[in-house]
């Protein structure tokens, strides 16, 4: 008999314990660009890298993340053994060299994430090749610097031609290579396409326009250009290893709506689609990309763009795919309004009672360090309390390996 009610009360355990773990993805930003999140300066030990990465993931994992998104590639440059592009200055402290002693940062770090049962997801700037024109170390054998036909200057930054056809393919090797090479759980792209305007100053694509126009007027065909690398980069991808996600995170305003019907009743001053000549909708639609992340990093009732208006608004235009808020805890004291305990967790009750919404990323990890607002006990305690599994994408091949 006691044996039977033991049975029966771990039974009933197992049903009460499962029944509360959610679906829910919740996922951190990890930045390498100018040592933003990790490592914290450039050329640091090795075995400084390897614990200062431990740290990070201890934490989130101790508030309750189920996925980091970590930078990989910040400037045409590789956090990971390249044949196509050189170590990252962000890593070593010169473009080019390895770590000392050597190892793959990448491998060490995607084996420390999948121990602690997280999905990595491998974040790639698409065009970014020079970080600050002048300043920032470039190897001999730098893209830039074998191909600088490819390229563009732009403020203080050299970016890919998005317009040139061999930059493009450059791209997409790079990618495969990384899909081929490595267990990532998906690759990740931000919103950095057509870099975002400066005032007064026409992005100097006119040599490509004139080459590959093709008669469209120059915003559509700057639009051509993205999307069919977004195309070409999903084929790639699911070529490769069909159960690697591909997901964008784009600025939080794909149109205003007076500009465009199906736009957000917002005043953004840029916007993807007439800005970053980023259609997401169409990639959505199409069915190009399995998750879309965008940055709400606005606050309830802001006056051009509220966060209310637009996780409604990025709700009814998933098409089915994943929708993952980008939450700006960095904001944190930046105002009255980030000043407020409450301001981040009234945003994730509400992309919890949105349709459509199956989870949230922060940027980015270094702020968590502070504990603003006394947000990580929210998150541990309260918000992220109960454990929960990423949600399944039920169009996606499983991994046969």
């Amino acid at each position: 008999m006691l044996r039977l009610l033991l049975f029966l009360f771990s039974i009933n355990t197992w049903f009460i314990v499962h029944a509360q773990i959610k679906t829910e993805f919740r996922a951190v930003w990890v930045a390498s660009v100018d040592n933003i999140d990790w490592p914290s300066k450039k050329g640091i030990a090795v075995d400084s890298q390897k614990a200062e990465f431990i740290r990070l993931l201890n934490l989130h994992k101790q508030n309750g993340m189920n996925a980091i998104i970590m930078q990989i590639r910040p400037a045409t440059d590789a956090f990971y053994p390249s044949m196509y592009e050189p170590w990252s200055e962000w890593l070593s402290g010169v473009q080019g060299k390895p770590p000392t002693p050597y190892y793959d940062p990448l491998q060490f770090m995607i084996s420390e994430t999948h121990k602690r049962n997280m999905e990595f997801h491998a974040w790639c700037n698409p065009y970014r090749a020079d970080f600050k024109i002048g300043t920032a170390s470039i190897a001999p054998s730098h893209i830039t610097r074998l191909h600088p036909d490819w390229f563009l200057n732009y403020g203080d930054k050299k970016y890919f031609d998005p317009g040139n056809k061999n930059a493009q393919a450059f791209v997409e090797e790079v990618i495969r290579d990384i899909t081929e090479r490595y267990a990532v759980d998906a690759i990740h792209f931000d919103d950095y396409f057509y870099p975002y305007r400066i005032a007064g100053k026409e992005f100097p694509d006119s040599v490509s326009y004139k080459r590959y126009g093709k008669g469209m007027n120059k915003e559509d065909w700057r639009r051509s250009n993205v999307d069919s690398i977004i195309l070409a980069l999903a084929n790639t991808i699911k070529k490769t290893k069909p159960w690697v996600k591909f997901g964008i995170s784009p600025f939080g305003v794909w149109r205003n709506s007076d500009k465009d019907a199906r736009g957000s009743n917002t005043k953004a001053g840029q916007t993807n689609y007439d800005d970053l000549y980023a259609d997401i909708l169409l990639w959505l639609q199409k069915g190009w990309i399995d998750y879309v992340a965008p940055q709400l990093y606005w606050e309830f009732g802001h006056k051009a763009a509220p966060y209310e208006v637009l996780i409604d608004w990025w709700s009814k235009h998933t098409y089915g795919k994943h929708c993952y808020i980008g939450l700006g805890i960095y904001r944190a004291g930046s105002n009255d309004a980030w000043k407020d305990s409450t301001q981040l967790p009234r945003q994730i009750q509400l992309l919890r009672n949105t349709a459509n919404i199956q989870g949230m990323i922060f940027f980015s990890s270094k702020t968590f360090n502070k504990n603003p607002n006394g947000w990580n006990d929210s998150l541990h305690f309260n918000y992220f309390k109960d454990a929960a599994t990423i949600p399944e994408m039920n169009w996606m091949q499983k991994n046969k390996k």
